[in-house]
């Protein structure tokens, strides 16, 4: 249904710091380039950029937005929270169940440096 997905970030080297770590661990990587201004990640294509907001001034997160990439096991969504947190990130939600979403949802969240929420889910068993 999307074709890609961009949060604002006011620090690039920081915030690539995270998302390299994190990311990679769900199967992600940098896809595109442009200079300190953005980066942009995927499996084939670009799907999820960082960058500088295109109108110069500060970047913020939007109050309830949140961004889930889906993983390919439980070990990923583990590893992609804790390579997060590893890098800075602020934790939003430690790896688990949450039954109340459906039976299998297994999800961690964590909050970036600029505050955007950003999340990886597992729906299999394992």
């Amino acid at each position: 249904m999307l074709d890609h997905v961009s949060v604002g970030v006011n620090d690039m080297a920081k915030a690539t710091e995270i998302y390299d770590s994190a990311l990679a661990a769900i199967g992600l990587k940098r896809i595109f380039e442009m200079d300190g201004i953005a980066i942009a990640y995927g499996a084939e294509f670009p799907e999820f950029w960082v960058q500088k907001p295109f109108d110069q001034k500060t970047a913020s997160a939007g109050n309830g937005t949140h961004i889930c990439f889906r993983a390919p096991s439980r070990d990923a969504v583990d590893a992609f929270h804790r390579e997060a947190l590893a890098k800075g990130a602020e934790d939003a939600g430690a790896p688990g169940l949450r039954v109340e979403y459906t039976p299998t949802y297994y999800g961690a969240f964590f909050f970036d440096i600029d505050g955007n929420k950003i999340e990886a889910v597992c729906h299999s068993e394992s």
